[in-house]
């Protein structure tokens, strides 16, 4: 990651204005093999989430204990979420970034293209009308719906359904192994995808916006070191530096791809493997918190609120600081399922607290690089709250937790 990450400051710096770089490395090499990698983390993502919840559901003694745990998820999705949000905007009015800064630096030509779903909508987007589209389109929600619906149906048939849980069994252990094989050539894969964002980005892009940048990027990782792991520590008693030592692969693949949703595969591997969380708890939290629990999202969103009322001198009071915290939870929840929609999300806090709409394209020449930064605590926030319910249920297996080895393991094809 670090070696990309030069790699990709080094050829912004000194080669962009070569054809031969620009063509054949960034453009050919970088770009083919880290669309590659990206292409193989997706296409692992629906069949490893489709046999992983069928097993995780069918595995219940009761059905019950799905709807404990889904309150239990619900309001840490939602604790989470308001930690973050206050943590940001206490942090951002104590800072105060944005003011004094020259809006004459930048010049933003970014149209807003997107419009937000309504509430109503986001709901009804919740049902597939077709399950097999969902799948096809990757779909995450309307995928989780129908899986939960059919694993309980398949619990409710009693004997007759067992066959069908034991086949899942059989594939989620497979696709356990193809992620461990996937995982032997990430670095590759990471290396190009962090090489090709820093050569086009460049660090130079983030300078007239740092204050903006340093603050979100500091508040995102508080969050992900103090907040998340205070939380840990309170209601699941496991060590924090030994979680964040586990859960290091899944930040840095997070990180590289910006995506939840693609790092879920890496997610559930750790969570299970490294960690010790049981299948039933991991494959009904991870997917959902990829789709549901968005932090580091909710903190970038809170910073952008006060930083751009500070450069417009535009004074919110506690009423629009309540609004925000609102509006921000509601928010990380009605992008889930919407990819692409976190911008229009945002113009549509900015314009409930009276903050210039049309000023949202201020913050998006750094929102690539921050998104790295979010995503990686998104995850965190995901894998945290897996971990806490996995002890709340008693599914948490502290042998495999303390084994520093766990799921470290190698891949060798058989002999003939």
């Amino acid at each position: 990651m670090i070696c990309g990450l030069l790699t990709g400051i080094l050829i912004n710096t000194l080669a962009s204005d070569i054809a031969f770089f620009q063509q054949y490395l960034v453009n050919g090499v970088f770009h083919v093999i880290g669309s590659i990698f990206i292409s193989i983390l997706k296409m692992l993502v629906v069949p490893l989430l489709t046999f992983s919840l069928i097993c995780g559901i069918g595995g219940l003694r009761d059905i019950d204990i799905l709807g404990r745990i889904g309150i239990k998820l619900f309001l840490l999705f939602m604790l989470t979420t308001a930690l973050a949000t206050t943590l940001a905007i206490t942090v951002s009015v104590i800072i105060k970034p944005g003011q004094g800064f020259d809006i004459t630096q930048i010049s933003p030509s970014t149209p807003l293209s997107q419009v937000a779903p309504s509430w109503t909508q986001i709901f009804i987007d919740l049902i597939p009308q077709n399950p097999v589209a969902a799948h096809v389109e990757g779909n995450m929600l309307q995928i989780i719906f129908f899986i939960i619906l059919f694993s309980i149906c398949i619990l409710i048939t009693g004997d007759r359904g067992k066959p069908i849980i034991e086949f899942s069994k059989k594939m989620n252990e497979v696709m356990m192994k193809v992620i461990a094989v996937v995982m032997q050539v990430a670095p590759i894969g990471i290396f190009s995808l962090m090489a090709k964002t820093f050569s086009e980005q460049g660090i130079e892009l983030i300078l007239p916006m740092l204050h903006y940048f340093i603050l979100v990027a500091v508040i995102l990782i508080l969050h992900a070191t103090g907040t998340l792991m205070f939380l840990l520590k309170l209601l699941s008693h496991v060590s924090p530096a030994t979680f964040m030592k586990r859960i290091r692969s899944v930040q840095i693949y997070a990180f590289s791809t910006s995506s939840s949703n693609v790092t879920i595969p890496v997610t559930l591997h750790t969570a299970e493997k490294r960690l010790g969380i049981d299948n039933t708890t991991a494959s009904f939290v991870v997917p959902f918190g990829a789709t549901l629990n968005m932090d580091g999202t909710a903190i970038t969103h809170s910073v952008a609120v006060v930083f751009i009322a500070n450069i417009y001198g535009i004074d919110l009071g506690i009423i629009d600081y309540l609004t925000v915290i609102a509006m921000t939870i509601l928010a990380s929840i009605g992008t889930a399922g919407v990819p692409g929609l976190g911008l229009a999300m945002l113009t549509m806090i900015f314009n409930q607290v009276g903050l210039p709409v049309e000023s949202v394209v201020l913050v998006l020449g750094v929102d690539r690089i921050l998104d790295m930064i979010r995503t990686a605590v998104n995850v965190t926030g995901d894998i945290t709250i897996a971990t806490i319910i996995a002890c709340s249920e008693n599914n948490l297996s502290m042998d495999i937790f303390n084994d520093p080895d766990a799921g470290q393991e190698e891949i060798h094809l058989p002999s003939s």
